[in-house]
């Protein structure tokens, strides 16, 4: 079963990688009981797109092979990414952790670009 986020975005966070407040790293704290909601407006376009630019420069050229391998992809094994990152293993969950990661700061981005907010509730 995963975990989903919905309101002005949608999507599903990244089984065993991503955790439900991983908004919080673009500028806009989620709060609870049991659930987060987020709340993101036109100015914090600075603060989003430096945690877009920080993902970037944490997965390095790493970014381009994970596009290259997600691009006609819905999924993945262990062997398929251990075959990616065969020269180094270790970093594949927290390489992964930061992909999703800028994945769901682009959204952001473009939703708030696009309609001048954008608000969604994470499941926890």
């Amino acid at each position: 079963m995963g975990r989903y986020y919905h309101g002005d975005i949608e999507g599903k966070f990244w089984f065993a990688i991503q955790e439900s407040n991983d908004a919080d790293y673009f500028g806009s704290q989620g709060y609870t009981p049991d659930e987060l909601h987020y709340y993101f407006n036109s100015n914090q376009i600075p603060e989003i797109q430096e945690g877009i630019d920080n993902c970037i420069t944490v997965l390095g050229k790493d970014k381009e092979k994970l596009d290259n391998f997600f691009k006609d992809r819905t999924g993945y094994s262990d062997k398929d990414l251990s075959d990616l990152f065969a020269e180094d293993t270790s970093i594949i969950n927290e390489k992964l952790k930061w992909y999703a990661r800028l994945e769901l700061g682009q959204n952001i981005l473009h939703c708030v670009k696009d309609k001048g907010s954008c608000s969604f509730v994470a499941e926890l």
